[in-house]
């Protein structure tokens, strides 16, 4: 970690939102910091760390001004733009590397890792994510969606797990069915399905499905769920009638006798 100072900024990553999974890394950033923005979903959560410090709230949609303000702020304060998740995996890493390489900023930027949603939700239903694997965003505002279609079908292709964020909103309801459709074309109808909401947060809750049956799941995912669909190999981990989670062998049954 850089000595503190003026003119610093750190892109730090809050994982999904619990103070325990919080990286050190990213606390010693917060603490020593003057300024700290992000979205008030991301912020409200790290409350006991921000006493004494500015604090500036923005809201969904508002990502390019945000990185501005930071970079502006940066000049001469010590700031933390807070992302959720991993801020280079879909966060605010990208856009605020852009603008600053963009204006040949002199500032020194440092990114600081956090648990991406894909590593939260995996790790609450066992190991599904244990080789390979594909994560697509379902949201078409930066994205077209017929760009997002033909990578989909390139992922449920590939016979390996598949991670989907951002699977359902109000404005677009259609598309997680779209995507149900799709995977429907590569993978039998007993893979295994399963959707986390609010990952590591006091209102989790967490659903299997097979895929044959996927749509029976639909209504219950919206913008704080991620959806994992299982691969060739993937399995439910059942403990007698209970589904527990998911397992993906990485391959070691094909090697050693255990």
């Amino acid at each position: 970690m850089p000595s503190p100072g003026k003119g610093r900024l750190f892109i730090v990553g809050v994982g999904p939102g619990s103070l325990e999974l919080l990286t050190p890394q990213a606390r010693e950033a917060i603490a020593v910091s003057d300024v700290v923005i992000g979205n008030a979903s991301y912020l409200t959560p790290l409350a006991p760390l921000l006493e004494g410090k500015t604090v500036m709230h923005s809201g969904m949609g508002e990502e390019i001004a945000r990185a501005k303000k930071a970079i502006h702020l940066a000049e001469d304060h010590v700031v933390s733009l807070v992302s959720g998740g991993d801020p280079g995996v879909y966060g605010m890493a990208g856009i605020v590397l852009e603008l600053v390489s963009s204006a040949e900023r002199q500032i020194p930027v440092v990114v600081i890792p956090g648990i991406s949603a894909a590593q939260a939700t995996s790790a609450r239903i066992g190991s599904p994510l244990s080789g390979d694997f594909v994560v697509i965003s379902l949201s078409d505002l930066l994205t077209p969606w017929e760009e997002i279609e033909r990578r989909l079908h390139l992922a449920f292709a590939m016979e390996v797990p598949v991670v989907l964020y951002n699977p359902r909103s109000r404005s677009r309801p259609e598309h997680l069915s779209v995507a149900f459709r799709i995977a429907r074309e590569y993978r039998k109808g007993d893979t295994p399905v399963a959707v986390v909401k609010n990952a590591y947060r006091k209102d989790e809750t967490i659903t299997f499905a097979v895929l044959g049956d996927a749509e029976t799941v639909t209504d219950e995912v919206d913008m704080h769920s991620t959806v994992i669909f299982g691969g060739r190999e993937s399995y439910f981990w059942r403990e007698r009638e209970n589904v527990r989670g998911i397992i993906t062998p990485r391959g070691y049954h094909r090697k050693y006798v255990y």
